[in-house]
């Protein structure tokens, strides 16, 4: 073996060590992500009550926390949490989701006085947290009559998709890949900007829009602060992120720490089944387009 093969097997062989240790490493990560999610789920079984248990596995099983979540609702009305949670996050995850992607198409392809003024402006807003505006918020929310009884729901999804436009960064940026030689082309063939954005930008962009419909979705879906502070004392409104909350209190969390876990769980079923639904979308982003 001369010395060039000797360094070629050289090179392969410290390749191979470093491919292992990277392994090793992604594979203890993964354990330490996965051990929290396991224990949750494993506890949200568990017949042991209190938040002090002695084993990771619990002693006993049962489904009784579940069943309990959605039946004992004298205390805490977990179902109700659920629906305002879920309705307020379908209406707020449209709206968002429609909202971004119509400014992003504008910011893309259109051209007009004040473009780069917004883009500063909302590339500078987004660098503060939106909670620092939750005090103005609720007041304005106040003195418009939405802060209180069943147009709670209805604040809720203005405050999550009313600001969700100045998020189009992103999006924007993935618009600008898309050839502008296809909107040409199909204004050639008669279509509108409209057609343009909606038979020929939309179908090859699913992946910035499964993008922007499950972070639409999850930001009402997880909120506790926006939800805080405009439910208030309303239990009838509280959203699951709340109801959660509420049985980690003193008063609750000896009888409902375990179903806090399975309540735990039951959020992040919707979330799972939105990203199993969608996640195929991500690589059908270039399959095509229709001109019209």
């Amino acid at each position: 073996m001369n010395n060039k093969e000797k360094k070629t097997h050289s090179m392969k062989a410290r390749g191979m060590i470093s491919d292992v240790i990277v392994h090793v490493v992604l594979a203890l990560l993964a354990i330490v992500w996965v051990i929290p999610v396991l224990w949750i789920a494993l506890l949200s079984f568990s017949t042991q009550k209190g938040s002090y248990v002695t084993s990771f596995f619990p002693k006993g099983y049962t489904l009784h926390n579940y069943v309990r979540l959605f039946t004992d609702t004298q205390v805490l009305d977990f179902p109700q949490m659920f629906k305002n949670t879920f309705i307020i996050a379908v209406f707020s995850c449209l709206i968002s989701t429609i909202f971004v992607l119509s400014i992003s198409y504008c910011m893309s392809r259109m051209r007009f006085k004040i473009r780069k003024t917004y883009m500063n402006i909302a590339m500078i807003l987004g660098l503060f947290p939106a909670f620092m505006s939750m005090v103005a918020v609720y007041y304005i929310l106040k003195a418009v009559g939405l802060s209180e009884g069943s147009m709670i729901r209805v604040a809720l999804i203005l405050v999550y998709s009313g600001g969700s436009g100045a998020g189009f960064l992103l999006a924007k940026g993935f618009f600008d890949t898309v050839p502008k030689a296809l909107d040409e082309a199909a204004y050639l063939d008669g279509a509108t900007r409209f057609q343009v954005f909606t038979k020929v930008t939309i179908p090859l962009s699913k992946p910035i829009i499964v993008y922007t419909t499950l972070s639409a979705f999850l930001g009402p879906w997880l909120d506790f602060i926006f939800a805080k502070v405009i439910c208030r004392a309303n239990a009838k409104y509280y959203t699951v992120a709340l109801g959660l909350w509420k049985m980690l209190e003193k008063e609750y969390i000896d009888s409902w720490y375990t179903c806090f876990a399975a309540g735990a769980v039951c959020i992040s079923v919707p979330i799972a089944i939105l990203f199993v639904v969608m996640q195929r979308y991500y690589t059908d982003g270039l399959s095509g387009a229709v001109k019209g």
